[in-house]
């Protein structure tokens, strides 16, 4: 599962970033990346996205992409580290999770595929600054829903 997702994740690198898309190729933000990885492993998505702004219901401090990822994918500890796991981050201390991406290595050269602002789909080092902001860790589930 792990070399799928990350194989999966690889193939929308250079996807445009476009707020609350998820089409390869087109346009995508964090959670249409991993919403189009899902629908690659497991078909339809489980639950329908309503609209949402980039802040993430900040104002608030609702942990709504936190709550959405304890509902479908299964939690895991911080530490060890895996292929295809799904990150979710604060980008500030004591903000709401609200940034996601896949970690594709491991190790000294750890690195994880996100879509961020201004870059679109893209492999990123998964550095001390990055690193520092893991708020939750996840797998996606085995099987199909």
């Amino acid at each position: 599962m792990t070399c799928l997702v990350v194989a999966e994740a690889r193939r929308w690198i250079g996807t445009p970033y476009l707020h609350q898309a998820s089409v390869k190729g087109a346009g995508t933000d964090c959670l249409g990346l991993l919403r189009g990885l899902w629908r690659s492993i497991h078909g339809t998505e489980p639950e329908a996205v309503p609209p949402y702004t980039e802040d993430w219901a900040e104002p608030d401090h609702r942990e709504v992409l936190l709550e959405a990822a304890r509902r479908w994918l299964v939690e895991r500890p911080l530490v060890p580290e895996a292929p295809g796991d799904v990150l979710l981050f604060r980008m500030r201390s004591g903000g709401i999770a609200k940034h996601l991406g896949i970690q594709s290595q491991i190790g000294a050269e750890a690195r994880f595929i996100h879509s961020y602002s201004g870059q679109g789909v893209v492999e990123s080092p998964l550095s001390q600054p990055w690193r520092r902001r893991i708020a939750a860790r996840f797998a996606f589930p085995e099987g199909a829903d």
